[in-house]
């Protein structure tokens, strides 16, 4: 961002200072001050910003935004009510000084993916910005917004909500040319109340930029997946120009098919049908999942005015991030980290691509309670054992809440194998010695490991502490191999 002090003084109706500034990001962490910042003081339940202002000071902070009275302060404050508040009015601000294109995405699972892939193939076609990790939400969005230059050709950002009203609020500061609607399925329902998750999404629709268009003359849109019955519907309640895709065969102008994991690689191929043109892509992940994901980012950036060409080679350069369908091979075990967050859309959905990797092999689930789902809770997680059942693991681990309802639903589905739960990398250890101990599973015919489960979780440390255990084994065999070889030389 590259704003004045006092044009933002002027946005919160507040006194200009005597000196202009010229203030160049807005963080809302001490450690990322630097020169020319405007430090965001945030009140958390753990972490109170405002207590980190002197160390923002000597990092360089030239303006601090704060919901208090800040008399020992050595750089000029904007007191206002609600910081958050106000840093999103900053957002939208800056948001309205901009001639990018600017893209918005949303739904229950998916989104940091197609974030990821569009903003690659977009890159073709001009500086392109996009949020960072998972900065979606009240605070993440608007620090992404204004963590842009304003003169990309593009930006692509996420908008994640948790509760009613989040939606109008992130909206109002992205004002998209281009609304992206990727599902909805059972996801923050908690804070959603009774409306459904697809109306809180498709209002991202009601705030579509006023002015300019997409390409070529084409209006401000949204682009809808055709897919969800419910969504579909709220869509067409917003009077907005739409434009549908599908990756479930529907009678539409973008579709996607999924032909196949590329042998030996995290890698799948899909073909694509764009408004009367194909082409065959190969994306970084596999799984049937995975084209509603490649269709969503490919139609946006056909629409956006990328050319086919284009648009295979930014997926083909595109990589998965952290926690995100991450694909290690570690000796005969293939590991999916896939720990991020999980609902129970994505759940079902890296369920079936590590049993569709498995091909045959163990298949072992290590999965954790499913957050904010609020009265849905004991059913929805008693779904999972059901589906879990069908795909016949040869073992199940679980970490977290709602083990019971697990089970459960493993066992209305025939299901009579191991399923044992965990605290931590300790107990996990023990469980996998004991697995290994009663045959339920092998370290010479290995199969796939998938992990998930919701943040709160930190299955991460789990998939961390595992890939460590299975490379200490590799080295121990290659020393053994190494040793005996060497003493039946002598």
């Amino acid at each position: 961002m590259y704003l004045k002090y006092n044009e933002i003084a002027a946005l919160l109706n507040l006194a200009p200072a005597r000196e202009d500034i010229d203030l160049l990001s807005a963080v809302t962490d001490s450690r990322e001050v630097a020169p020319g910042a405007l430090f965001v003081c945030i009140p958390g339940s753990r972490v109170d910003g405002h207590d980190f202002v002197s160390s923002a000071e000597q990092s360089g902070a030239s303006a601090v935004l704060s919901s208090r009275a800040l008399p020992d302060a050595r750089v000029p404050v904007l007191h206002v009510a609600d910081t958050v508040r106000a840093l999103g009015q900053i957002a939208a601000f800056w948001r309205g000084k901009t001639s990018a294109k600017v893209v918005g995405i949303t739904g229950t699972a998916g989104k940091t993916t197609v974030k990821e892939l569009l903003a690659r193939i977009l890159a073709a076609g001009g500086k392109t910005a996009y949020s960072a990790l998972n900065y979606n939400n009240r605070i993440g969005m608007p620090r992404a917004v204004l963590n842009t230059d304003g003169d990309e050709a593009f930006w692509v950002m996420e908008a994640g909500i948790s509760r009613a009203g989040d939606m109008e609020e992130l909206a109002r500061i992205l004002h998209p040319n281009m609304g992206i609607i990727l599902n909805a399925g059972a996801g923050h329902v908690e804070g959603l109340g009774e409306k459904g998750v697809a109306w809180h999404k498709t209002r991202l629709l009601s705030y579509l930029a006023s002015d300019g268009g997409i390409a070529n003359g084409a209006p401000n849109c949204g682009l809808v997946s055709a897919d969800y019955p419910d969504l579909e519907r709220e869509a067409k309640h917003s009077d907005s120009p739409l434009h549908f895709f599908s990756a479930a065969g529907r009678s539409v102008k973008y579709r996607g098919i999924y032909e196949g994991r590329v042998r030996g690689t995290g890698r799948g191929k899909y073909r694509l049908l764009l408004n009367g043109e194909t082409c065959t892509v190969v994306a970084p992940f596999y799984g049937e999942y995975g084209a509603e994901n490649v269709i969503a980012a490919a139609a946006a950036a056909h629409l956006l005015g990328l050319s086919v060409d284009e648009i295979a080679e930014g997926i083909a350069r595109a990589a998965t991030p952290a926690g995100r369908f991450n694909v290690t091979r570690l000796g005969v075990w293939e590991v999916i980290d896939d720990t991020y967050n999980a609902n129970p859309l994505s759940m079902r959905r890296m369920l079936d691509a590590g049993f569709e990797s498995a091909d045959g092999k163990a298949f072992v689930p290590v999965l954790g309670e499913m957050l904010e789902l609020g009265a849905q809770a004991a059913e929805e997680h008693e779904k999972l054992g059901r589906r879990l059942a069908t795909l016949r693991p040869a073992a199940v681990i679980w970490k977290g809440g709602h083990a019971e309802a697990v089970r459960a639903g493993l066992r209305k589905g025939g299901y009579a194998g191991p399923c044992l739960t965990v605290t931590g990398s300790d107990d996990f250890f023990v469980v996998w010695s004991d697995l290994l101990r009663l045959h339920a599973l092998s370290d010479s015919r290995g199969g796939v490991v998938l992990f998930k489960g919701s943040r709160a979780n930190r299955l991460e440390e789990l998939c961390t502490a595992f890939c460590g255990l299975i490379e200490d084994k590799i080295r121990q065999k290659t020393h053994n191999t190494t040793v005996g070889d060497c003493t039946h030389v002598l």
